[in-house]
C-alpha cells in the first residue's frame, strides 16, 4: 500500500476525530469496566485481555497529528471503517442492543452520544 500524503493524513485525522466521539479517558474506562465488570479505577491484570483496536485508539487520541506513524493511520482507517460500518445498518431497535453498542464503544465511537 502506498504511503498517504499529507493531505490524506489530514483528511483522515478529521473522519477519524468524527467517528470517534469518546475521550482517550472514557475509552480506556471503557475497556477496564467491560474487560473487569468492574468500574475500571485500577490498572487492568495482566491477563485481563483489553480489545487490541480500542487500546491502540487510546494512544492515537492522545498523540498529535504531526506525532502519527504508519501504524497509526492504519488505526485510525480501520476504526473509520468498522464504525461506518457497523453504524451503517444498525441492528432493529439499535438503542437496546448491547452488544452492538459496546462492539461501537471498544473503538471509541458511543452511538447513544449526541
Amino acid at each position: 500500500m502506498a504511503e498517504p500524503t499529507p493531505a490524506d493524513v489530514e483528511r483522515l485525522w478529521e473522519q477519524f476525530h468524527q467517528v470517534v466521539n469518546m475521550t482517550s479517558d472514557e475509552i480506556r474506562v471503557w475497556l477496564l469496566t467491560d474487560a473487569s465488570n468492574e468500574d475500571g479505577a485500577f490498572p487492568p491484570d495482566p491477563d485481563m485481555h483489553l480489545p487490541e483496536l480500542g487500546t491502540q485508539v487510546v494512544e492515537v487520541l492522545r498523540k498529535r497529528k504531526r506525532d502519527l506513524t504508519p501504524h497509526d493511520t492504519d488505526v485510525m482507517r480501520q476504526v473509520v471503517d468498522y464504525v461506518e460500518d457497523r453504524t451503517e445498518n444498525p441492528p432493529p431497535s439499535a438503542e437496546r442492543n448491547e452488544e452492538w453498542r459496546r462492539s461501537l464503544m471498544s473503538v471509541g465511537h458511543d452511538p447513544l452520544k449526541p
